[in-house]
């Protein structure tokens, strides 16, 4: 064979395994955006899990310290303790105080008693004046007494009529200053409610764990002087994970709850966790950030916005325990029966 014509063979051959490698890639290509379309993923992802801020409700100095740093501890579990002392004297005046409320009430209805028994005499002696009047005044008009003695018994009558309108003022007074008897006292009532928030107080110097998890952050010390509402570390709860998956828009019509997805966890990234897609978002990252984008300029352009979707862990296990914020890489598989899926409750 000729030297030209083993050329253009050669030349020939090049050229087709050229093609044959550009016609690989424009399949690899092809198949890669059709499983793409199918299987979106993003690795805009990372692990969540419901964190608890611990703070205390009552101020004080910290006297006794049961849990350290990373400790897993049970629901109920004690945490720490502060200082009871100032609280249990609460508790003591708080006690004090409904003692002399309820005797503070005793004495008013006792006043209310004998504010009656005033009336009663009252309304006796009046009724008692008021015939003995009738009758001295008949007398006068036959004769046989005088006008003196009938002025006199009038007298007397009319005396009797304001004691009584006195003796009933006064029963009025008293019940004004009782108000309402017994138990159900406004005073009485006051005081029970200082001495349930005293003894509610004094429950709050023990800190019980709230949940079962992993303690973050717990760098409390005896001795700390802590305030109330002041957050002093966290429990991140072990039993309830999920991923919160930033996907783009375009990927959303595909997605919808209860299809499977395949989690890669940065920290394990040889093994693969299953998982159950949620929830979507109904609106972008950027629509809830403190300085939401401001698109009415000039110079604007479109950028592909991202929304958050929830993917519930399924039984991730013990094996590979999971950490708050860690990365993650998620795919969702669209063409998975939804209906052979639970969508899990949300939480």
């Amino acid at each position: 064979m000729s030297e030209p014509t083993q050329a253009v063979t050669q030349g020939r051959k090049r050229i087709f395994i050229w093609g044959l490698i550009t016609l690989a890639v424009a399949l690899v290509f092809i198949g890669y955006l059709i499983y793409d379309h199918y299987y979106p993923s993003t690795d805009d992802a990372y692990v969540q899990a419901h964190v608890i801020n611990i703070a205390p409700q009552v101020s004080g100095p910290v006297s006794a310290i049961y849990v350290h740093n990373y400790q897993i501890v049970k629901k109920g579990q004690p945490l720490f303790n502060i200082d009871p002392r100032p609280f249990q004297i609460a508790v003591e005046q708080a006690r004090a105080q409904l003692e002399l409320a309820r005797q503070e009430v005793g004495t008013k209805e006792q006043a209310i008693e004998v504010a009656r028994a005033n009336v009663a005499q009252a309304q006796a002696q009046l009724v008692d004046d008021q015939k003995n009047h009738a009758r001295t005044a008949d007398l006068v008009r036959t004769g046989q007494v005088s006008i003196a003695s009938g002025d006199n018994s009038y007298a007397q009558y009319k005396e009797s009529e304001a004691n009584l309108k006195a003796a009933q003022s006064s029963l009025q007074k008293a019940l004004r200053d009782l108000g309402t008897p017994g138990e159900q006292n406004a005073e009485i009532q006051k005081a029970v409610s200082n001495l349930h928030q005293a003894e509610l107080n004094l429950s709050y110097t023990h800190v019980a764990a709230p949940a079962s998890g992993k303690l973050i952050n717990f760098n409390a010390r005896s001795g700390d002087m802590l305030t109330s509402g002041q957050n002093i570390f966290s429990i991140v709860e072990e039993y309830t994970w999920w991923i919160q998956a930033n996907f783009k828009e375009t990927d959303l019509a595909r997605i919808q709850p209860g299809q499977a997805a395949t989690i890669s966890v940065d920290t394990y990234p040889l093994h693969k966790f299953k998982g159950i897609v949620q929830s979507i978002s109904s609106g972008s990252g950027a629509a809830f950030s403190m300085l939401p984008p401001e698109n009415a300029t000039g110079n604007w352009v479109k950028v592909t916005q991202r929304f958050e979707v929830k993917i519930m862990f399924k039984d991730p296990g013990a094996k590979y325990p999971l950490r708050v914020g860690a990365s993650s890489t998620v795919r969702v598989n669209t063409l998975a029966n939804r209906e052979n899926n639970n969508v899990m409750p949300p939480l």
